[in-house]
């Protein structure tokens, strides 16, 4: 089991970081297709894990960042870098939730 939450963590942050290009983080925030694209680019490293897994947790990933790229898009804006910052940890914490309640759709 350890090693499927290691594989699930690396394959995030793959998919979420690594293969997010700098397009997709900046206009995410202000369009659909800049969001679905890159929520389509994160299911790809979680194929690995099985496809009805990938797109359930791609789809996650499209809502999470519908709503979270937003805020920091805002926060940005405002200056406010603390809230920034802790909107992305709250991102962050969220996808990894939804990916371990997710596993037994593998």
């Amino acid at each position: 089991m350890i090693e499927t939450l290691l594989a699930i963590f690396w394959l995030h942050f793959l998919g979420d970081l690594i293969l997010q290009s700098d397009k997709m983080a900046l206009n995410k925030s202000h369009s659909s297709m800049w969001l679905t694209l890159h929520a389509l680019t994160y299911g790809i490293p979680l194929l690995l894990l099985g496809w009805k897994y990938a797109i359930i947790n791609a789809g996650l990933h499209w809502l999470v960042d519908c709503v979270t790229s937003r805020m920091t898009a805002h926060l940005w804006k405002l200056n406010e870098r603390h809230w920034f910052f802790v909107v992305i940890g709250m991102d962050q914490a969220i996808h990894m939730t939804l990916l371990v309640l997710t596993l037994r759709f593998r």
